[in-house]
């Protein structure tokens, strides 16, 4: 699993104009998801996400993390995580879950987030067209692969 993720002070996802999910501070995490992926990844990249200390503690230096803080998460799947870009100029997405495959692994995945962070969290929809509007705060981005934890 390949995780993008954003310290924001708001963000939400539109489907056909409508508002799917909104957060105020916390973060939004875009996940791409591979055939390979399973419980051993899920359950590390989600550990990994509520742990990490990048929100301001009271002298602003970056060690909070999003439970010290209270913050909200906003989950977005994102198959084109998985591009490949080695050969010529049209990226190659076959490293990517097919949705048979994907769609599981990220229903599985909302569980496992909401779980470790110890309340629910807003999400797009596995497949849809959606409009991701965001206020990163920072900027603070990380990119996290759970095929890459050493």
């Amino acid at each position: 699993m390949i995780a993008v993720i954003q310290r924001v002070s708001e963000s939400s996802v539109k489907i056909n104009g409508e508002i799917k999910g909104a957060i105020g501070e916390g973060l939004m995490v875009l996940v791409g998801i591979e055939e390979a992926d399973g419980q051993e990844d899920m359950e590390w990249l989600s550990k990994k996400i509520v742990n990490l200390r990048i929100f301001p503690d009271e002298q602003g230096v970056m060690n909070k993390s999003i439970l010290d803080c209270g913050g909200d998460i906003l989950l977005i799947s994102q198959f084109t995580l998985h591009a490949s870009t080695k050969k010529g100029n049209r990226p190659s997405y076959i490293k990517a879950a097919k949705p048979d495959i994907a769609i599981p692994i990220y229903e599985q995945f909302i569980q496992v987030l909401e779980t470790d962070l110890r309340k629910g969290i807003q999400t797009g929809e596995f497949g849809a067209d959606m409009k991701v509007s965001l206020v990163n705060e920072g900027p603070v981005t990380i990119i996290m692969d759970s095929k890459n934890k050493v």
